[in-house]
């Protein structure tokens, strides 16, 4: 029942309004509701990529407001985004050199990267997410969708994240690659990391999500535990007017 994440009363003026919620560890989030609800803007502001009007957020614990990536990276917070090519990768650059984005500042010398670590670290989630490439080496553009979300998510394993906001995680990949993917999420909770999963697929909040979080024009409608809830339940809340 621990709970990592507390955010309250969380405003953007326009855009979203008194959101609060709770991730516990262990816990995988479900946040759903229809295209324009604000969901997505709410996680970028969590996560310091977006600035917010009012509100409080805490991580385990400890009050925080996040103003760069950066500072939420440090407190152990990674964004896999909905645009995993324009936002979540240099797509122009190598496995090897995604993988160890967001650790640089912590296994540079002097400004010169690590490149022992750097090598290191991409053969072994290389070899622990089961990614498909001709090696750590190859450039990140010419992997598949499913593979290049692997590469996202192994970025954020190598910085230690203990908490990983999924926006939209299996858009736009094949079948296998989803299983694998939810397959990821699974283990990454049992071993003690927390997930919030912004989706937009109903059959995917329902098949993974702990509880759900939905979401209308910007404000939140209502949260289901995830027992013997239906598509219609979630439905109910994500067309509900939210003024």
């Amino acid at each position: 029942d621990e709970v990592v994440l507390k955010v309250e009363n969380l405003t953007r003026a326009g855009v979203f309004e008194d959101v609060s919620f709770e991730l516990k560890k262990g816990e995988i989030l479900g946040v759903a509701g229809l295209i324009g609800a604000g969901r997505t803007e709410v996680m970028r502001a969590v996560f310091g990529a977006d600035p917010y009007d009012s509100g409080s957020c805490a991580v385990f614990g400890k009050t925080v407001h996040f103003r760069t990536p950066r500072e939420a990276i440090r407190a152990g917070i990674g964004l896999i985004p909905e645009d995993r090519r324009g936002q979540g990768l240099l797509l122009e650059k190598s496995v090897r050199q995604n993988t160890g984005l967001a650790s640089l500042s912590e296994n540079s010398n002097h400004g010169f990267v690590d490149e022992k670590w750097e090598a290191r670290i991409a053969k072994e989630y290389i070899e622990l997410l089961h990614t498909k490439t001709p090696g750590d080496g190859a450039l990140v553009k010419n992997l598949s969708g499913g593979n290049q979300q692997k590469v996202v998510i192994a970025k954020w394993l190598a910085a230690k994240s203990r908490i990983l906001i999924m926006d939209e995680p299996t858009r736009g990949i094949d079948v296998n690659a989803k299983a694998e993917i939810y397959h990821l999420m699974k283990k990454f909770v049992e071993g003690g990391g927390s997930i919030v999963m912004v989706s937009s697929e109903m059959p995917e909040v329902l098949g993974v999500s702990n509880r759900i979080m939905v979401m209308s024009e910007g404000r939140v409608t209502g949260f289901l535990d995830n027992k013997d809830v239906a598509e219609k339940d979630i439905m109910k809340y994500a067309s509900q007017n939210a003024g």
